[in-house]
């Protein structure tokens, strides 16, 4: 099959493909398709192209974004999002070979997550219940928080959930990670309070935009805009309003380290490193491991007080 023409070609090929076959999401298509479009534009820029890059052009990108001050898990996502497209290319005969797949990237940092004490979750929680001006939002806004503390969901799974999901009073909630995957997270009575209150105020607001003759809303957290849904933006927004009213500093609020509190504080709490991968949505238990770090202290006295030569005298 002979290549197309152009690098905007070569990219919508390879993200249709990428939707198609591995069931990428939407936000994993953006990251890819900003990369690739920065790798295409140096590449004009130096006379070149997709077609013609040879090994020693994508170790000079490499190069350039280093010069730029790109963080090293930022040049890794880049130089892995050009060794895919380069994949598909071999793979659909464009190109006889992949001049990406020898390159070592500069690897990912690992840093420790940064997390937020249970006292500062809690406060928190407290002010989603009195961070807004009229009743509804209130409502809204504990659910939210109590949704995302109890379930540790990423807030792209957050904002997206379905109302259907929460119907019935339910005990877990099905939510639709990364790659379109599946998995169940148990709620919190607490959660599963505030899930139902919400639904009650939400069913009645739908219900009146209905008898104004508007459609009805598939989303759990519905909105005016053009996505139907609150976003990700607007929930980022959100939840510094949340930390200022807590007194928590905004610059250590966000959506992530929620997400990351959770974790941690299961952890903490005795629970399994594999129970935890798996309410996170987490493909590889690499990727959890990462919080054993931050219980340093916790981790040393399970050894000093169980480990059969560690007793005292021995």
């Amino acid at each position: 099959m002979s290549a197309p023409q152009g690098a905007a070609r070569w990219i919508s090929a390879f993200l249709e493909a990428q939707a198609a076959e591995s069931g990428a999401a939407r936000n994993t298509q953006l990251a890819y398709g900003r990369d690739l479009n920065d790798f295409a534009g140096w590449l004009a820029r130096n006379g070149g192209g997709f077609e013609a890059a040879s090994r020693e052009d994508v170790e000079r990108y490499l190069v350039f974004c280093d010069d730029q001050g790109l963080s090293r898990a930022t040049r890794a996502r880049r130089l892995s999002s050009i060794r895919q497209l380069y994949r598909f290319a071999f793979e659909e005969g464009w190109r006889t070979d992949n001049p990406a797949i020898r390159i070592t990237g500069p690897g990912r940092e690992r840093r420790l997550p940064k997390t937020l004490s249970i006292a500062e979750v809690e406060a928190l929680l407290d002010a989603a219940g009195r961070s807004a001006r009229s009743p509804a939002d209130r409502l809204r806004n504990t659910c939210l928080m109590q949704l995302l503390y109890a379930t540790g969901m990423r807030v792209s799974e957050l904002v997206t959930l379905p109302v259907a999901a929460a119907r019935g009073d339910p005990r877990m909630l099905l939510v639709r990670g990364k790659g379109d995957k599946e998995r169940l997270v148990p709620l919190s009575p607490p959660a599963r309070a505030a899930l139902a209150v919400w639904l009650g105020e939400r069913d009645a607001c739908e219900e009146a935009a209905r008898a104004a003759g508007k459609a009805a809303s598939r989303f759990l957290f519905p909105s005016g805009g053009k996505a139907g849904h609150l976003t990700r933006q607007g929930f980022h927004a959100l939840i510094k309003e949340f930390a200022v009213a807590a007194g928590v500093s905004p610059a250590r609020v966000t959506p992530h380290r929620l997400r990351h509190a959770f974790a941690t504080h299961l952890l903490a709490g005795g629970a399994d490193l594999r129970a935890i991968q798996t309410l996170l949505g987490h493909a590889d238990i690499s990727t959890t491991v990462i919080y054993t770090h931050v219980l340093e202290d916790r981790l040393r006295d399970l050894v000093l007080e169980h480990h059969p030569l560690a007793k005292p005298g021995r």
